[in-house]
């Protein structure tokens, strides 16, 4: 039985980032900026304090899309991303994909892609294009 995808679907998931999960992405992908890892530079910036990386809040749209919407064996073809506002730490974000366009024939998805935090601000928005596994 073939999966089937409409307009407007979507799914989400919430996560807080931790100062735990900022040192881990910092030393795996080697961004040891200090806007996010020194509260005394940090203070002196425009945000006054240490922010979550953008690609590790960004990456809360992989999970959704490799775990729920699509779901597994969701291949990632493109993502565009629009940074909109600082993340800061245990600041709960929601991702949130939502099915833009499916083109079954070609196995290819379209999504609108935003996280949002606690106060519902879009922190960021995007699109992402995706290759649906088959059933």
């Amino acid at each position: 039985m073939a999966i089937t995808y409409s307009t407007g679907q979507s799914a989400s998931i919430k996560k807080r980032f931790s100062e735990e999960d900022v040192k881990s992405f910092a030393q795996i992908s080697g961004d040891t900026n200090p806007l996010h890892l020194d509260e005394l530079f940090a203070k002196k910036t425009r945000f006054g304090k240490r922010i979550v990386h953008g690609l590790l809040v960004a990456s809360l749209i992989s999970s959704v899309l490799g775990t729920k919407l699509p779901g597994q064996g969701t291949i990632y073809l493109r993502q565009e991303l629009k940074f909109l506002a600082p993340v800061y730490f245990d600041e709960e974000i929601t991702a949130t994909v939502e099915v833009s366009a499916f083109e079954p024939s070609r196995g290819r998805m379209i999504l609108r892609t935003k996280c949002i935090n606690e106060s519902g601000k879009i922190v960021i928005d995007g699109v992402a294009e995706v290759l649906v596994p088959k059933e």
